[in-house]
């Protein structure tokens, strides 16, 4: 009640100089916000471009807009202080102005947890993690979780609130809250798991019993992956982690294997060319792996002599890849028509032994076909 009878009488004796000088004292700091924004600031970080450690840098880099407002949050603050009322000496208004300074210092903290920080950049590449990996962006998040809710805790406290009874209601809380969301926590920690195992990055093409497709994004509760029928398809980490996942962008070279019927009858040395030239074809191709080539008859099957073909291609794409086996599938026709062997049809063959089987079997038929009308 004394201070805003001070302030009362002080603002009767304001004179318009007063105020004048006070607005006079904002302009300069505006102008000097440019000034500083424009040049000083730029001298300071090309000075410390030259530091040997890139610390000071990052710093300057993250507090740039954080510092353009400080002047302005200065700047009001002398005016306000030059002025014969003491103003700035109502609680409500300190209050104000150090929740601002904590915001300013929290905003600049935020951006340096950035996913774009060179601090990240830098730590991403000591430790050998492919700049497609998710988990500079997952602790880049987390970071920025942590500062933003320091920074509520501290302004909190600033303006008295009693944050003391949260805190320790917490330990009474901790126990309720872990099994009202423990499917919540168990997919955090399964992002944390599939981060830190690195089973696949971001642009994967995976495949696991629930789902196959491109690795998009992974948050604090599940991985988003598109199919390709150009879904996306949400799947909760804890879910995820526990999966066996198959990495198809990891592969190296692209298998390609089937078995190749060739109807009974055919002469030995007839399959035993046709084997030979479709290896001397996979041989002399470009596109196919050379470290693992077989070609080989396999197997009498029921109907056919089969032989084994069994190669990688060098692609791992799948329309190059389908090129390629289509290419090969057609290279084989024309070795077999050239050799005029015929690729066999699944079929069954009836042997009668003797004349009375044949007259029972004919028999058999005439009863089981449709009388003529």
């Amino acid at each position: 009640m004394e201070r805003w009878d001070a302030f009362v009488r002080s603002l009767e004796r304001l004179e318009w100089t007063d105020v004048g000088i006070a607005i006079a004292i904002f302009i300069v700091f505006l102008l000097f916000r440019k000034l500083f924004t424009t040049y000083i600031f730029k001298i300071i970080v090309a000075t410390s471009r030259k530091t040997p450690t890139e610390l000071f840098t990052n710093i300057l880099l993250s507090f740039e807009r954080p510092l353009r407002a400080f002047w302005v949050v200065l700047g009001t603050y002398l005016a306000l202080v030059y002025l014969p009322f003491n103003f700035t000496t109502i609680d409500f208004v300190e209050h104000l102005y150090r929740s601002f300074i904590i915001m300013l210092i929290g905003w600049g903290i935020y951006n340096y947890t950035s996913i774009h920080s060179m601090t990240f950049i830098r730590l991403a590449r000591k430790v050998e993690i492919d700049e497609d990996s998710m988990l500079v962006p997952f602790v880049s998040k987390l970071l920025r979780f942590a500062v933003i809710a320091l920074i509520i805790v501290i302004i909190a406290s600033e303006w008295g609130y009693d944050i003391s009874g949260f805190v320790a209601g917490l330990g009474l809380g901790g126990l309720a809250f872990a099994l009202a969301a423990q499917d919540t926590i168990g997919n955090f920690f399964g992002g944390i798991i599939i981060i830190t195992e690195k089973p696949f990055s971001k642009g994967d093409w995976i495949e696991t019993p629930s789902v196959e497709g491109v690795v998009e994004d992974i948050t604090f509760r599940s991985t988003q992956i598109r199919t390709f029928s150009d879904a996306i398809v949400t799947v909760p980490n804890s879910t995820l982690a526990n999966e066996p996942i198959t990495n198809w962008s990891q592969m190296k070279k692209r298998r390609i294997s089937f078995s190749l019927g060739i109807e009974y009858g055919t002469p030995s040395d007839k399959i035993e060319i046709c084997a030979r030239r479709i290896e001397s074809l996979l041989r002399s191709n470009e596109e196919v792996d050379q470290d693992l080539i077989m070609v080989r008859f396999d197997q009498f099957s029921e109907s056919s002599y089969d032989i084994f073909i069994y190669f990688f291609t060098k692609t791992t794409a799948w329309a190059e890849w389908f090129r390629v086996k289509e290419e090969i599938n057609f290279t084989i026709l024309n070795i077999l028509e050239e050799e005029g062997v015929s690729v066999s049809i699944p079929t069954s063959n009836i042997y009668l032994e003797n004349e009375e089987q044949m007259k029972q079997f004919e028999g058999k038929l005439k009863k089981e076909s449709p009388s003529e009308s």
